[in-house]
C-alpha cells in the first residue's frame, strides 16, 4: 500500500482558488446573512480550509438597506463605541444606524464573526457590501448565490 498517497492537504497563498460571490441581502434576515457571507469568507466550506490561511472567497453584497430583523431588535439593538476619553461612550440603536449608514449594520455582524486577529482583518477587506442594487465589481464576474439553498 502506497501510505504517500494520504497525505493532508494544507493550502498556502499560491494555492488558494479564490472565487467572487454575490448575495443578494433583499428581504435576507441579517443573522443569517452574516453567517453564510462569514463562512464564505473564511473558506470553511472548502475541502482544502487551512485555519491559518485565507482560502475564503471575495464577498459581494448587494441591497443592505433592504435587510431584515426579526423581533424588535430594531429597537432593542445597541451598537457601543468608545472613544477612549472618560465619558466617550455612545450608543446607537439598529433603526438609527440604518438610517444614517445601512452598510455598516451588515459589516459589524459580519466582522464579529470572522477572527479577532491579523487573519480576521485580512478576510474582511474580502468583503464589500453595498446599499443599493448597483455594484462597482461587475468586471469579477461574481457567481450569485441563493442563500435559501444554503444551509
Amino acid at each position: 500500500m502506497d501510505t504517500l498517497s494520504y497525505k493532508t492537504v494544507s493550502a498556502n497563498k499560491a494555492t488558494v482558488n479564490k472565487e467572487w460571490i454575490l448575495i443578494d441581502a433583499q428581504d435576507e434576515v441579517l443573522g443569517r446573512l452574516s453567517s453564510i457571507a462569514a463562512k464564505f469568507l473564511r473558506g470553511k466550506y472548502k475541502a482544502e480550509f487551512t485555519p491559518h490561511v485565507d482560502c475564503g472567497d471575495n464577498v459581494v453584497i448587494i441591497n443592505a438597506s433592504k435587510i431584515k430583523l426579526t423581533g424588535n431588535k430594531w429597537a432593542d439593538k445597541k451598537y457601543i463605541s468608545h472613544s477612549g476619553y472618560p465619558g466617550g461612550q455612545k450608543e446607537i440603536t439598529a433603526e438609527n444606524l440604518m438610517a444614517k449608514k445601512p452598510v455598516a449594520v451588515v459589516e459589524k455582524a459580519i466582522k464579529g464573526m470572522l477572527p479577532k486577529n491579523k487573519l480576521g482583518s485580512q478576510l474582511f477587506r474580502n468583503l464589500f457590501v453595498y446599499a443599493d442594487a448597483e455594484h462597482k465589481n461587475e468586471a469579477q464576474k461574481p457567481k450569485k448565490i441563493d442563500l435559501n439553498s444554503i444551509k
